[in-house]
């Protein structure tokens, strides 16, 4: 009830002041007719016009009431008989109707032109309130959460009750404003529900921030804000988290880039510096027999010594060559190479870590030949035959292929070891990475690979692997064949 009570209190409020304003207007009106003796005609025109006029500014109930006051000022001054109340007159009851009429189409008229201009401003209005989101979220600080500047950025520009925002990209909610214990979860739920909804009784709604079909979080606002500009408002902020996500990957892959530009500098720096103290050690190794004669344990441990200095000097020369590689210091000395030379070449640099795993050589024709250089497809090759020696099961052989394809010369080297998961095929050509399924296999670096890789590019090939259980492992090297066959 009393709900009821206030809102009667409103309505007599807002009607009766036009009702009073209008009301004074028809009984001057009237009674000036009266006295400067006016006919019915043209006092009825005149009170037409005052109930055009309240209809206008104030609305249909006014104008009802000014109606009635109207046609009863017309019956007690101008319609006979004079100065009496007589309501049964026909006249009064077109009078009346005309009014009302006249009232009822023009206060329709005119509240339609309100709605049209109190929509227009609100339109404009929340265009405004975006275009300046659209400017302040251009501005936000990329290297700080977005969540809390986003949802600050709404509250304050749209002047809302509150403000609830969801990024799935990270799992966190921000919120700005008034919101109750309970209502912590309202863009979480939203995000998980994928369902936009509104909830009129507490001015609340809720939208999924979408990027296309991808949902990337959910928000939640309380307060007055039109179903158009919320949508609108949905998608900055989606297209803000989006932005700020791209903005966050570029910035840990530069970060991953440059810490792997120092990485390899300071290997670099460090391959220069020990060459030069290896090769000192190497040759004072073997000069060690010229001294006297040796014990087999004497000449056991120079041997070993012999042997190290060999493996890290060929490290460094690795480290060197991938280094001036990847900065493209190296140009191929571009020639015609028999690729059965190259193929005898690399087995003999690589006999001793062959031992115990039988090579089989399948070599197309011996004519084969490729465009490129000498050294770096050696190189190339002895990486393979050295990876297949690592990796491989004891006793299992290595199978090496040449082959033609189209223009070019395909070489692979097949091994019986560790499967290499699908998701590290790529990366193990990466500098310095190792699969965690062959690291404990064999000892190594990571960085022969990618040297193979870097010196397929340069030659315009390709280098890739495939890997099987139950078949093995087959590394392949694609090069540009020769435009005539060697003799």
């Amino acid at each position: 009830m009393k709900y009821v009570r206030e809102s009667g209190l409103g309505f007599a409020k807002r009607v009766l002041p036009g009702t009073l304003a209008g009301g004074w207007a028809v009984a001057l009106l009237g009674f000036a007719g009266y006295e400067l003796h006016f006919n019915s005609a043209t006092t009825g025109f005149l009170f037409l016009l005052v109930v055009v006029c309240v209809a206008i500014l104030c609305g249909f109930w006014q104008a009802t009431a000014v109606s009635v006051l109207a046609c009863a000022c017309l019956d007690y001054f101008f319609y006979p008989p004079l100065l009496v109340f007589s309501i049964s007159d026909p006249q009064d009851w077109v009078a009346l109707g005309a009014f009302e009429l006249s009232a009822l189409v023009v206060s329709r008229l005119s509240s339609k032109e309100q709605r049209t201009s109190i929509e227009a401003k609100l339109q404009r209005t929340a265009m405004e309130q975006l275009y300046e989101l659209s400017r302040s979220t251009l501005l936000i600080n990329m290297h700080q959460p977005p969540g809390p500047q986003i949802v600050q950025l709404i509250h304050r520009i749209f002047g809302l009750d509150a403000v609830c925002l969801f990024n799935a990209e990270s799992a966190s909610t921000d919120s700005s404003g008034a919101w109750a214990n309970e209502e912590a979860t309202l863009a979480r739920d939203c995000y998980v529900g994928l369902s936009d909804d509104e909830d009129p009784a507490t001015l609340t709604s809720r939208r999924v921030l979408r990027i296309g079909a991808n949902a990337v979080g959910a928000l939640a606002v309380r307060g007055k804000i039109s179903p158009l500009a919320l949508n609108a408002l949905a998608s900055m902020a989606a297209i803000t988290l989006d932005r700020c996500v791209s903005f966050e990957k570029e910035t840990r892959i530069e970060a991953a880039h440059q810490a792997e530009r120092m990485r390899a500098g300071v290997l670099d720096s460090l391959a220069h510096a020990f060459k030069t103290p290896l090769t000192a050690i190497q040759t004072a190794n073997s000069g060690l027999p010229e001294v006297g004669e040796l014990n087999p344990i004497q000449q056991e441990l120079v041997n070993l010594v012999g042997d190290e200095c060999t493996e890290l000097i060929a490290l460094c020369t690795r480290l060197l060559q991938t280094a001036r590689l990847e900065a493209k210091e190296i140009r191929p000395g571009m020639e015609d190479v028999r690729v059965a030379a190259l193929v005898s070449k690399a087995m003999e640099e690589q006999s001793s870590r062959m031992t115990g795993h039988p090579v089989e050589v399948n070599i197309a024709s011996p004519d084969l030949a490729v465009c490129g250089d000498r050294e770096l497809i050696s190189m190339a090759l002895g990486q393979y035959l050295d990876n297949a020696a690592k990796y491989s099961f004891a006793g299992t052989p290595v199978r090496v292929a040449v082959r033609e394809s189209r223009s070019e010369v395909l070489i692979s080297v097949h091994n019986f070891g560790p499967a290499i998961p699908l998701s590290d095929r790529e990366r193990i050509f990466q500098r310095f990475y190792r699969s965690e399924a062959s690291s404990g296999t064999a000892e190594g670096t990571g960085v022969g690979l990618s040297a193979v890789k870097l010196a397929a590019e340069l030659h315009r090939g390709h280098a890739w692997v495939i890997s099987d259980p139950e078949e093995g492992t087959t590394f392949f090297l694609s090069l540009p064949q020769s435009s005539r066959r060697q003799a």
